[in-house]
Parts: structure tokens; sequence; C-alpha cells
């Protein structure tokens, strides 16, 4: 729709890009997603930039709302609206794309930020965008050229060159990256025998677009840097999967200017479609706490690489962790050392206590337990890339296809969505009080990259949740099993029992078969006094919760577990299983361990660490 063009970049000006930012990646995220060949085969690039310019917007709207909601007549600050356009990307930000579009957006808020003026004009613009393209390419160790960051930095130096208001120095970047887009399968060999362009730097391209219209009131159109006519099928370009593209007419709007549907070819390259890179992407390790110092106006030219290796090898680690951490810089300088000696692909953006940490490694459960020991991470997620989808330079094969099966389950601390992740599942984290939405699961199904999909909710109250996820799955075209586990217990069972190999109805009723094996408990303390099946409990009281029932009410953790495993074991069991909270007593497994081994015979018991998973104790017996 046609948008009234803003003459300086204001708080309204802001609201306006981030909304037609959203609008242009919703139209272009399924031409972005569809390929993906650097570094690794997951094709959702466009849904992570999707998302996060949508965690943006939701900030960018809150603070309008919040002013709206108040008495004074004064709208809010371009400093209110850019620093709430770059928290909610960074705490929105999914894949490195996402990540260092965050990064990019926060290096303009920095600048927009610091003035004294209500809006800034067309110098203000041009500063906004070399901060930009310099803090997140002096936040990478080892930049790679021909990816988001070449775009970007493209982008900064043509805003650089252009005279005028807002919308000449918009629609200059907008060009300049338009036309280093076109390059990027010149630069990265990967793209080059794939006939892509980099799918964060397309990307980029669409939200660049949204701000000329923002300045302009139009949408930009194709230009003669953007790419040749020639036609090519998706086959011919060596790209498993790819759309081909549709002919453009003379005088239409280019795919690639518009944020549209079409790919754009690049003449003998073949389609240059929007390659995706999904949550295994990565362009380089970003430093923390250095994008906003006093070396980020140090710009490293097009083709000038940091000394080191710039493109993955043939082999790599089998899970991403993405996690949001609260942490201190010292902690993160050492938190970064950590990950990068367990991994690659390390991410770490962000600044003023709260980061967005990404990384690829083979222990998940060792990358969350480093954010740990750094500070509280949280919204943690775990991918496993599944067999043969590992880091590559793009020679040794093509975009892998789908996984034939994945596991997706709800885990509601961090130390279990490493477990979960290790086992090879697909995580969602489900902190107390902050359920996740069916949104959210739909997704996690689309990162498992599968055709056959076990979804584990590990949770009764996220049943009709769960069920609206797997059927908007399905109109996707996957296969989606919902087990109706009602604790992660249970989850685990399915999850011991679980084998890709057999025929999906035979693995579905196997897990569903060893979840409704086992009971299930948690140990926990009553906030409030309330009625329970055990009678009333007074806050701070330790309750005993058998199958979602109040059984036992106490005053000591231990003494209260120990009675709830006898109820449970009484009616026979060989294995228990024990998820011990952060504010659990530490002697509590030791003492539970002892009274399985002393009183009953031929059952074992494993305990595992669950982190911050809101109950004290979680058990379950099978």
């Amino acid at each position: 729709m046609a948008q009234v063009p803003q003459t300086f970049f204001d708080a309204l000006a802001v609201r306006t890009w981030c909304g037609l930012a959203l609008e242009t990646l919703g139209r272009a995220r399924e031409e972005i997603d569809a390929i993906n060949v650097y570094p690794v085969a997951d094709g959702d690039t466009g849904t992570n930039l999707y998302l996060t310019v949508e965690s943006a917007v939701g900030a960018v709207e809150a603070v309008f709302a919040g002013h709206a909601a108040g008495s004074g007549p004064e709208g809010p600050t371009l400093a209110d609206a850019a620093g709430a356009m770059a928290h909610g990307a960074l705490i929105g930000a999914r894949g490195n794309s996402g990540t260092i579009l965050a990064q990019l957006l926060r290096g303009m808020a920095k600048v927009l930020a610091g003035g004294d003026t209500a809006g800034a004009d067309g110098q203000g613009l041009r500063l906004a965008l070399r901060h930009a393209a310099d803090s997140a390419r002096q936040a990478v160790a080892h930049p790679v050229e021909g990816t988001v960051l070449t775009v970007a930095s493209a982008a900064a130096d043509a805003a650089c060159g252009a005279e005028g208001d807002c919308g000449r120095v918009a629609r200059a970047a907008y060009e300049g990256a338009l036309s280093a887009l076109a390059e990027t399968p010149g630069q990265l060999p990967v793209l080059e025998r794939a006939g892509v362009v980099d799918a964060g730097g397309r990307g980029l391209v669409a939200v660049l677009g949204a701000l000329v219209e923002t300045f302009t009131g139009e949408r930009p159109r194709g230009t003669a840097t953007a790419a040749s006519t020639a036609r090519v099928s998706a086959g011919a370009a060596g790209v498993p999967g790819a759309r081909a593209s549709a002919p453009v007419a003379a005088g239409s709007q280019s795919p690639v200017a518009t944020g549209g549907q079409g790919p754009v070819a690049t003449g003998a390259q073949g389609p240059v479609a929007a390659g995706a890179q999904g949550p295994g992407e990565s362009h380089a390790h970003l430093v923390p706490g250095q994008a906003d110092g006093p070396e980020a106006g140090a710009h490293t030219g097009p083709g000038e690489c940091a000394e080191g290796p710039a493109v993955p090898g043939p082999d790599g680690p089998a899970f991403e962790v993405i996690y949001l951490l609260e942490a201190e810089d010292a902690a993160v300088t050492r938190l970064r050392e950590r990950l990068d000696a367990l991994g690659d692909s390390l991410v770490v953006v962000g600044g003023d206590g709260l980061w967005n940490v990404h990384v690829h490694v083979d222990d998940a459960g060792a990358a969350v337990e480093a954010g740990i020991e750094a500070g509280r991470p949280h919204r943690i997620r775990i991918t496993h890339f599944g067999a043969g989808d590992v880091h590559t330079t793009g020679a040794e094969r093509p975009p892998r296809e789908r996984a034939q099966r994945a596991v997706v389950a709800v885990v509601p601390g961090e130390g279990l969505a490493g477990l979960y992740g290790e086992a090879g599942a697909t995580t969602v984290l489900a902190r107390p009080g902050e359920p996740p939405a069916s949104g959210e699961l739909v997704q996690a199904v689309r990162r498992a990259h599968a055709r056959e999909v076990v979804l584990l909710p590990n949770d009764a109250e996220l049943r009709h949740t769960a069920a609206a996820a797997a059927e908007q799955a399905r109109t996707e075209g996957i296969r989606v099993a919902l087990i109706p586990t009602r604790s992660a217990v249970q989850g685990i069972a399915a999850l011991a029992v679980h084998e890709p190999e057999r025929r999906f109805d035979e693995d579905v009723v196997s897990m569903t078969s060893a979840a409704g094996a086992t009971r299930y408990a948690e140990v926990t303390v009553a906030e409030h006094q309330s009625w329970t099946m055990a009678g009333i409990c007074q806050a701070g009281d330790v309750l005993g919760l058998i199958d979602g029932d109040v059984a036992v009410i106490g005053s000591d953790v231990t003494a209260t577990a120990e009675t709830v495993l006898d109820r449970m074991l009484a009616a026979g069991g060989e294995m228990v299983t024990l998820v011990l909270g952060d504010e659990a007593p530490d002697a509590v497994a030791e003492h539970l361990e002892g009274r399985v081994r002393e009183g009953y015979l031929a059952v074992d018991t494993v305990v595992y660490r669950g982190g911050r998973q809101g109950s004290l104790l979680l058990i379950g017996v099978e």
C-alpha cells in the first residue's frame, strides 16, 4: 500500500520502516528460505530474518502504545523508538543472519539515539548506516566476503557518497547493496557453484528497500546492476529444490528490489535466488563487546579478510545452540573463549548486560552449561543438524534433503534442553510462567527439517497448543504425530526408545507406550495458601505432586521427595529418573539414590541436572 513519505528519520519513521520491512520480508520469506548452500543446508534464513524483524516491530509498537496510554501529548522520541527497535531485534534474533541484522540495527540505533534532535537528516542517516556496517564487521573475528557483511559495507559506502535528504541517501544505500548482492557469487565459491546470492545479503536488500519506501512512499524498482534477464531452471543451477524463476515483464518490479517472490538471475551465473542459511547459517565469529567500541570505525574493504580460516572445513558440529544471556562483559569474554574451543560459527552480540549467543557444537549440554556459568541463559533453542548435515564449503555435497524423521520436544529447563538435544531432539524451552505459543512449536517443527516429526509437549496444559501446532505443520506437508506426554520425564522415556529406522507408526506406538508406562511426579514449593487433594497447604510448604495431583504436603524437601518416591515405587518399577532443579538441595539426589538402592532391589536410578526448571525435582518411575 502507498505510504506517506517521511522527511526526517524520527520515531514515526522508525515505526514505518520496521512495519514495511516486516511486510517485505513476509513476501520474500519463502523465496529466501528456498535455497541454502553456505555453510549448512537448513533453509529458513528468510524465516529467521522475518522473526527478528517481527520482534523489533513488537518492541517499537509497545513503545508507541505506552506513550499513547499516557496523559502527555508527546509521542516517543527517536531515541526511544530506535532503542526499542535494536532491543527487540536482539532478543528476537534467529540464526546468524538474524543476529547480524540485529547488530546492524543496534549500530544504527547508537547513532540515531545519540543526537539531541527529534529527527535525523540525510547526514544522520549516512552516519547511522556507516556505523551499522562497521560495527557488524568489526565484531567479526574472521569476516567472509560475499556475505551480508559485504552487502552492508557496500550500502554504507554508497550512502556516504550520496547527497541530499534521507530519501536520496536510502536509495543510494539500497542500490549499492543491490549491486553488491549480485556480485556475491563471484566472491564466495560456494555461491558461484550453486548460482545463488547470499541469503543474508538478500534479506538486507529487502530491509533497505523498505527504508527507501519509508522516505519516498514508493517501493524501489530494480536497477541495471541488479541482474540480467537470463533464466535457467533450478536444476540447471545445481541447486535441488530451488524454484525456477518466472520471467519478469518489461517495466515490472524487480523481485529482489521489492522483496518479491521470484529469484534474480545474474547472467552466466544462473539464477541468483535468495539462498537460505537457516539455523546453521554462519558468516564468521562475532566478538562481543567490540561492536560499539572505539575501533568500530575501522573498515575492511571488499576482498580484505582477517587472518584465520574463513570457511569451515568439510566436517563440523552436529548441534546448533542459541540462547539469550544475561551476563557481565567479563563473563561473556570468558564464555566466548570457552564456546570457541567447543565449536564454531560462534556469534555473541549485544551489550549492556544482555547478549544473544549462537554456536555450533558437538556437545550441546556443554554449550548450555557454559552459559549457565557465565550468567542467566534463557530462550534456549537446540537444533540437531542430522546425519550428513554438517559444515561444508559446498563442493562436497548439494543442499541436503529433509531428514526422514525428527523429534521436537518442549522442555522446562536448560539442562534438559541440553540432554534432549544430545539425544537428537529439537527443543523449545518453556520457562515458568512463559509457556511457548503454537507458533513457536511450528517454528521448531520447521527447524527440525524432517518429513516426519514426533512432537512431545511434556506438559498437560500444552496439549491444545501442541495440537494446533501439529495441525499447522500438517498443512505444510509434514507428517506429525503428537504424543501427549505430560512431563519431561515421560518425554525422556519416549526418547529412549525412539528408533528413526523403524516405520513411523511403529516408532510412535513404541514411544507412546514408553511414555504412558512412566509415572511422573514433581516436588515444588507452594507460593500461596491453597486447597489441594492432600489438604490445605500454606505458602512455603513443600508439595509432592504425583501424576499432576498434590499427594504429599511437607516442610522438608528431602523427606517429601522420599515419601513421594516410596508411594510411586509401591506400585512397582524398574527405573527411577531424577531431574534436579537449580534450587534443589545438593544432598537430595544422593539420599534418594540410597533409598532406592537399599529398599528396592533391581531398580536402577539415573540423575540429571535440569537447570532453572521451575520445580525443585522431577521424578519418573517406569
